[in-house]
């Protein structure tokens, strides 16, 4: 018998040991119980197997042994060359693998045992691609080299394969902060990263490039502007697979995403931001600018794309690219009318002229207001930033750090927040090293607690609704309609109503210096409205990076619309409460000689 089979058989036989033995002294112990006479050897034996307790325990370990032979059993069969899946495997690699999983077994317990059996019968899929970190650890099986266990969806596949599937494995990169390796969008997520996660979000946007840093940092680009390094520095396991590395310390673990070539060459992707007067200075506002024949919006979107510019300005036959600036800031829309002139590449694209210029905004992210973070030194003065719960906190916030560079801070703590780059949230309130804090409190002791507070107002219709959806779905999900339709929405409107108003008339009596930004508004002119902002916080404004803000305001925490409802939730007797809670705000805030709230929900 090979040493394979016999190590296999030994192992089997352990079980059958364990049961004959339980089962001879069970017999002992029973008929020595009922007084019958024993041997001197046994005497002791039978006294200890009389106590109640040690029969219970050997009950459980014969049924535990049985089960495990049983559990056993299944395995050997499962891998038997005559089993289901009918793979021609030898006789030692049976055995080998037989022994293996009776050595799991005994070590780590029937739930593991489970466990190896799903991985092994779990198809590959879903290919994603990791570094072959630790060469030496590769195994050679059948004449070819294998990937280590660092990714258990390649098992089986060659090297070759490998530069066939979404993504490929570049190498390890040197990032900077004040200069990205990768200067396209970024996220993060300090819980739940993925290596698929990141290159999948990067080829949904048309990159080339992603890579992972730090554990939890995606970042995307078109192309890799740093020096590769050596592969030890990225060493860092993504927070959501600990089978995976993600970078380092200001290292990048660097993938090149093969499908998303094609779709990188659409301006589909590009955002039509609309018709624009020539500015006065061309060539400042828009440093960049190129002669192409046959223009096309495409071909303009990929030279801006592949150049790193936010902007695709089409002007005849030439194509400009740049940034967002003081001399072109984009806000002064003209008549689409006034741009239509066909592109000589595309019959049904308008590129402009001389005078009147197409705009796109690329898919590359704007870096000018990206850095982020803590105060140099801390603050004497605590500024709130405060609302009723829906309307809009998180996003204000995720504005003001990008127009400040500073971090906002929070009265709580929301892990999910913090994950999703909020790096103030771990710090107490205060601390004196965020900008201003995230409250949703409305008594007088909390109120006074704050030097001055910007106070976040939204209609109380669709604020009750995001915060519906938020309670029941997250921050950036849905409630189900069994909540909408169920005795939950009835319930929270009565109870959350209310509070939306006193929120409000709370700050405006007890709030020592009170700066009002209505939502609605914020959203219609975002500039000038957050230029108040940054003031009331004591700051100077940077009109280049209010004008970057401008350019990714959503973040990652914007909601996708209120999901349209089959029905009204609102029933009449609702908004007749609601109502007359608008119009007690409204009366409070001209009282402070402040404007009403707005007119799309101002009650007719």
């Amino acid at each position: 018998m090979r040493t394979g089979q016999s190590h296999a058989w030994m192992t089997l036989a352990l079980p059958l040991l364990q049961i004959v033995i339980v089962f001879t002294i069970g017999i002992v112990w029973s008929s020595g119980c009922r007084g019958a006479t024993m041997v001197k050897p046994l005497l002791r034996i039978h006294r200890y197997f009389c106590r109640k307790p040690v029969r219970f325990f050997s009950l459980i370990l014969l049924y535990l042994t049985a089960g495990s032979l049983v559990f056993l059993h299944s395995g050997i069969m499962w891998d038997s060359p005559s089993s289901s899946r009918g793979e021609a495997r030898g006789d030692s690699v049976v055995a080998a693998e037989m022994a293996s999983r009776t050595a799991v077994l005994h070590v780590r317990g029937l739930g593991l045992m489970s466990r190896v059996f799903n991985k092994d019968n779990r198809k590959v899929g879903g290919r994603r691609f990791g570094p072959p970190w630790k060469k030496n650890r590769q195994t050679e099986v059948e004449g070819k080299d294998y990937t280590s266990n660092w990714n258990r969806a390649l098992k089986g596949r060659n090297s070759k394969d490998m530069e066939d599937g979404r993504a490929k494995y570049i190498g390890c990169y040197v990032d900077d902060t004040q200069r990205r390796a990768l200067r396209g969008v970024s996220f993060f997520d300090y819980k739940k990263m993925t290596l698929f996660r990141c290159q999948d979000n990067c080829a949904e946007r048309g990159y080339m490039f992603a890579g992972l840093e730090f554990g939890a940092e995606c970042y995307c680009g078109h192309k890799i502007q740093a020096a590769n390094t050596s592969e030890s520095e990225c060493n860092m396991q993504c927070k959501g697979e600990k089978n995976n590395l993600c970078g380092g310390a200001n290292r990048l673990s660097i993938y090149r995403l093969e499908l998303s070539q094609e779709s990188a060459r659409r301006y589909g992707s590009a955002i039509f931001k609309g018709c624009f007067h020539r500015p006065d200075n061309v060539s400042m506002a828009l440093p960049f600018s190129a002669v192409i024949q046959n223009m096309s919006v495409d071909k303009c979107v990929d030279m801006c794309t592949e150049r790193e510019k936010t902007l695709a300005v089409l002007a005849g036959d030439r194509c400009l690219c740049g940034f967002p600036t003081p001399l072109f800031p984009l806000h002064d829309m003209e008549e689409e009318d006034l741009c239509l002139y066909r592109c000589q590449g595309e019959e049904f694209e308008s590129c402009g002229n001389d005078e009147y210029f197409v705009v796109y905004q690329t898919q590359v992210q704007d870096n000018r207001c990206m850095d982020r973070h803590f105060l140099p030194t801390r603050s004497k003065q605590l500024f709130a930033l405060s609302s009723f719960p829906g309307a809009g906190n998180t996003w204000a916030r995720h504005l003001i750090e990008l127009a400040t560079g500073f971090y906002t801070g929070s009265y709580y703590f929301d892990g999910s927040l913090y994950n999703k780059g909020f790096k103030g949230e771990r710090d107490h309130w205060r601390s004196g090293r965020t900008i201003c804090i995230k409250t949703h409190e409305s008594g007088r002791k909390e109120i006074e607690a704050f030097d001055a507070g910007i106070l976040m107002i939204r209609n109380p219709y669709k604020a009750l609704m995001a915060e519906f959806n938020r309670k029941y779905g997250g921050h950036i999900g849905f409630a189900s309609q069994a909540h909408w339709k169920g005795k939950e929405w009835p319930e929270f409107v009565k109870n959350y109503a209310p509070w939306w108003a006193s929120h409000t008339l709370d700050w405006l009596q007890y709030g020592r210096r009170v700066h009002v930004v209505h939502f609605e508004e914020l959203k219609r002119d975002l500039f000038d409205q957050l230029k108040g902002m940054v003031q009331f916080l004591g700051l100077e404004v940077s009109e280049e990076r209010l004008l970057c803000v401008e350019g990714q305001k959503d973040g990652n925490f914007k909601r996708s619309g209120l999901r349209k409802l089959e029905y009204d939730p609102y029933t009449v007797e609702m908004r007749a409460h609601i109502d007359e809670l608008i119009r007690t705000v409204d009366a409070a805030l001209k009282k402070k000689h402040m404007s009403g709230v707005p007119e799309e929900y101002r009650p007719r």
